[in-house]
């Protein structure tokens, strides 16, 4: 095995992740926003670190609902600006509101944010790179090459040899209609 595969197994913060959510599909709009806000967040820090901070992003950001998120005003971006629990950096509460907003856009332009996924799959990784700068704010190469691989719809998540990637491969992810 190698990189994640090699150190998450059996980690005390690594290991729930690695081997119940990286890489499986996922459908729910509060699961993608989640994924997407948390990946943003990792910017520039370990992943060991946004782990560590999930249940305060949860807190901070109402449980990932969109609706709420794209409803923030300035007393929300204070509030956030001042929360321990989080990752408190401005560009990257504003893409999170911003990014909100776009995925209810999302919902009236294809009914929904893993319905826009769906019609834009399969695209490799340079074009679903491009699509991402394009629709939402603070997604560049690596932000949006874990997001599709940690939701399925990128092969990589998992060594080949690990035992959770065949778990995944049953669960028929994005990735395996390629």
């Amino acid at each position: 095995m190698s990189g994640y595969c090699s150190i998450a197994p059996g980690h005390p913060v690594h290991g729930h992740y690695h081997d119940q959510e990286y890489g499986f599909p996922q459908r729910e709009e509060r699961e993608l926003f989640e994924r997407l806000l948390l990946e943003i967040n990792q910017a520039g820090l370990s992943w060991e670190t946004i782990l560590k901070k999930r249940e305060g992003f949860r807190r901070a950001y109402d449980g990932f609902d969109v609706d709420t998120v794209a409803g923030y005003g300035q007393p929300d971006i204070d509030r956030l600006l001042a929360d321990p629990g989080i990752i408190r950096n401005r560009l990257k509460v504003l893409a999170a509101i911003h990014n909100a907003q776009v995925i209810q856009g999302l919902r009236d332009s294809h009914g929904g944010f893993v319905q826009w996924l769906d019609a834009h799959h399969p695209l490799d990784k340079a074009d679903w790179v491009k699509l991402f700068k394009n629709t939402f704010r603070f997604t560049g190469g690596e932000i949006t090459g874990e997001f599709l691989m940690s939701l399925g719809y990128l092969r990589g998540a998992h060594a080949d040899d690990c035992p959770v990637q065949k778990r995944i491969a049953k669960l028929k992810p994005a990735w395996s209609t390629q």
